[in-house]
């Protein structure tokens, strides 16, 4: 059969079922900018090239799935966002977003901080040369163990998630013969307008002590207290993948009020406030997010208007923009394994990953975009399910995209956006083996997490 040959699903948007797709583009050829990297652009066969490399040289060489990682785009966004923010302000890289130590590297040389929140993601940046200084740990169950290493490197901040912590530092920063500098993290009761297991402000969640009750009142009087710690400022953090400012708004307009019942109470203000990260990335096109300079103007605005109300100095202001830095520079290579049409309904296209790679689909509900990225087409548009090949009917990569009706076995196809959170949640599901990340710069790639093998697998397994 050619591959223009087998019955393709529905065409056309007024026949489509109920689903999260939009009406096919008028060329399926083009790659779309919000989505993609800088160097990304298709050659004149067709074929896409990142870094100078085309994607057919990439797979045949690393092999897929595989994450390619645009090293200038990354560290293009790094300046941006440390730029954007200038020196009166500090920028930290979340690292739950994306961790190895040619990152932490990158980040050093480009001039970001660095969160982290386990032992793991601190030692990879401790052994990658991040100073400690430049490190914050975050947490809601930190272990005795990782306050007691973040300690004795001296990383430059610890935020404090409860009362049991607040003491639990205090006791080991008190022991190893430090004071500790510390932010308090604090849920201020605003829900950002996300899915309901990124947001992360509301009050019904793990993370934080509220604001109601004078709850974070007792925290900051019991962190004043304590000769072993050092009080910096108030932390908070209302959600993810967010678009506009207004939830920032709502939440500094409550953090300052705080501060400025430390200064009423203990005749203290405290330097500095951090307003998480959250922002958003465009994952389709129908994503709009807006650029760092345009975010940090309304973020400063923000809080130069409510400190201003409140009779107090501005604070030094940190931001996490963790996601909005990695989750663009990169994209997963799939190779098509077998295309399923379901005539009147779509065709599922399975790819050599799936869920185990990218869990963001069946975990939150994400919407990803997709693209044939080994040759050009001027087939007609066909509705697509793009699938993993693990044994869970959730086990989607983007739910409904439009390809074009001759994508074949063999084919290559890239979902972009996938920087952020895919390799970090990435799992071992059906003993999957997890895909490496290769960095593509100037027309050179290489390696910066290798693939996993089957001796890894037994490695670990030692019954």
């Amino acid at each position: 059969m050619s591959r223009s040959a087998h019955p393709a699903g529905p065409r056309h948007a007024d026949v489509l079922p109920e689903g999260h797709y939009s009406p096919p583009p008028a060329d399926l050829n083009a790659l779309d900018a919000r989505v993609w990297s800088r160097t990304v652009a298709r050659d004149a066969d067709g074929v896409v090239q990142v870094g100078g490399i085309d994607v057919k040289r990439l797979a045949e060489e690393f092999g897929t799935p595989a994450y390619i990682l645009d090293e200038d785009d990354f560290r293009a966004r790094c300046r941006a966002w440390r730029d954007a923010f200038g020196s009166e302000a500090d920028v930290f890289y979340a690292g739950k977003a994306f961790l190895s130590r040619a990152v932490v590297r990158w980040l050093h040389e480009e001039g970001l901080n660095l969160d982290v929140c386990s032992a793991g993601e601190l030692a990879t940046a401790l052994s990658a040369g991040m100073p400690a200084e430049r490190i914050a740990l975050h947490g809601n169950n930190k272990s005795a163990e990782e306050i007691e290493r973040a300690v004795e490197a001296g990383v430059g901040r610890i935020v404090l998630d409860s009362f049991q912590e607040i003491v639990r530092v205090a006791h080991i920063a008190e022991r190893l013969g430090r004071r500790q500098r510390v932010q308090i993290r604090v849920t201020v009761g605003v829900e950002a307008h996300t899915h309901e297991f990124i947001a992360t402000a509301h009050e019904d969640q793990k993370f934080g002590i509220p604001l109601a009750g004078g709850q974070a009142a007792e925290a900051v009087r019991r962190a004043l207290k304590l000769d072993h710690l050092e009080l910096l400022g108030i932390h908070s953090h209302i959600g993810s993948q967010i678009f506009d400012t207004s939830g920032f708004e709502v939440a500094a307009h409550r953090v300052v009020g705080l501060l400025k019942e430390v200064r009423d109470e203990h005749g203290v203000e405290l330097p500095e406030i951090d307003l998480g990260g959250g922002l958003g990335i465009a994952y389709t096109p129908a994503d709009d997010p807006s650029e760092p300079r345009d975010i940090a103007v309304a973020l400063r605005q923000i809080v130069t208007r409510e400190c201003a109300a409140a009779g107090l100095a501005v604070p030094r202001i940190s931001v996490e923009p963790g996601r909005a830095v990695v989750g663009p520079s990169a994209f997963t290579l799939y190779e098509v394994g077998t295309v399923k049409p379901l005539p009147g309904l779509r065709t599922y296209v399975s790819v050599d990953g799936g869920m185990s790679d990218n869990i963001r689909t069946a975990l939150y509900d994400a919407d990803y975009s997709v693209a044939l990225v080994s040759r050009a087409s001027d087939a007609e548009p066909m509705l697509s399910r793009v699938v993993g090949k693990h044994c869970e009917s959730g086990d989607i990569v983007v739910r409904d995209a439009f390809l074009p009706a001759d994508v074949a076995p063999g084919d290559l196809l890239a979902v972009p956006a996938t920087g952020a959170y895919c390799r970090s949640m990435a799992s071992n599901y059906n003993h999957a083996l997890r895909p490496p990340v290769v960095a593509v710069r100037g027309g050179e790639a290489r390696v910066i997490v290798r693939r996993e093998t089957e001796d890894d697998l037994f490695r670990l397994d030692v019954g």
